[in-house]
């Protein structure tokens, strides 16, 4: 069978997220990466910026335009909320255009401007393959947003359970660690080596965290009513990865193994998320690198509620596994195509 050959440019090719873009895409087979382009490391070389893209170490970067940014068959942003929806405003609209950042996440604009203060952009089809209904909103679409990295873990553990009927939507605890690739590469003193080695710290307590809304939206497609959600992220001392744990209350005279079948149901034929093995638990150095979402389950009879833990790799499972998943699926190529689900161990 001949092989397809799809242009792709990226922006933001600097940051991590970026970088993991630009990682999976050089050994996708359909792909030929065009622009590589960024703001600040414009007319760098890629490899002083992203020295561990071998492949790529000698390609200049590009000036984020849309000059530089048209003729390709897609093109992924992965910029600040607030710089996506510009440019894609200006590319043509059978252009597939992948947002990683957060413009077009949200349904509701005045939800948008209380977390994001901006002017709302638009809701594009979202990003996340398994969610019921997704796969069919993303086939043939030209634009997608990806999910923020906080909710791909915190939907992936809850969905199953409101789609089944089983979980009561005002009283929904997540808890999520993540390493400090998740607040971007630009220079903060908070995630200095010294500052965070052999600690942890909450950020963002007390429902500001801008990530809220969107997990309180997916959970309400899920659950066909509004959803509340409380949700505290904790910065952990690890590069990357991200473990979420997520309680829910349960409808009364839900069993453990209505439970165990609502997960399994969900679950059993994705090809990226891997329900384990009963006493078995989640672990973020068992999805790095990898596109891959671990999750266990455990119904706490005595308080009623369960609890699913989620471990992903915020930068490929939470960002650019699932862009470049929901590509192959726009575009009609069979769903893991440039993608692995094996972690990297030790």
């Amino acid at each position: 069978m001949e092989r397809m050959s799809i242009s792709v440019a990226v922006s933001g090719a600097s940051g991590y997220a970026g970088g993991e873009v630009l990682r999976l895409l050089s050994t996708h087979p359909d792909v030929t990466i065009g622009a590589i382009a960024a703001h600040s490391s414009a007319g760098s070389r890629l490899g002083e910026v992203q020295p561990h893209l071998h492949s790529l170490a000698d390609r200049i970067i590009e000036e984020t335009s849309t000059d530089n940014l048209t003729g390709h068959d897609v093109v992924f942003l992965a910029l600040p909320h607030g710089a996506s929806a510009e440019v894609a405003a200006q590319l043509p609209d059978d252009v597939l255009v992948i947002d990683a950042g957060a413009d077009h996440r949200l349904e509701d604009a005045d939800t948008w401007q209380r977390f994001y203060g901006s002017a709302h952009a638009g809701t594009w089809p979202y990003g996340l393959p398994e969610l019921p209904g997704a796969r069919e909103a993303l086939r043939g679409a030209r634009r997608i947003a990806v999910p923020g990295c906080y909710p791909t873990s915190a939907l992936l553990a809850l969905t199953p359970g409101f789609t089944a009927g089983l979980l009561q939507p005002d009283d929904v605890v997540i808890v999520s660690a993540s390493g400090a690739s998740g607040a971007g590469k630009a220079q903060k003193t908070h995630l200095l080596g010294s500052e965070m080695m052999g600690g942890m710290s909450p950020y963002g307590v007390g429902g500001g965290h801008r990530h809220t809304p969107e997990i309180e939206q997916g959970l309400g497609w899920a659950a066909g009513t509004p959803v509340t959600v409380s949700f505290t992220p904790t910065l952990a001392p690890m590069a990357r990865g991200i473990l979420t744990t997520a309680t829910a209350r349960v409808i009364a005279g839900t069993t453990a193994a209505q439970l165990r079948e609502a997960w399994e149901a969900a679950y059993d034929d994705e090809p990226f998320v891997t329900l384990l093995p009963d006493g078995q638990w989640p672990a973020t150095k068992s999805v790095l690198g990898s596109n891959t979402a671990q999750l266990q389950l455990a119904f706490d009879e005595h308080a009623g509620r369960v609890i699913i833990s989620c471990a992903i790799d915020n930068l490929t499972k939470g960002t650019a596994g699932g862009a470049v998943q929901s590509m192959n699926i726009a575009l009609g190529l069979p769903e893991t195509t440039g993608l692995t689900g094996s972690g990297v161990a030790p």
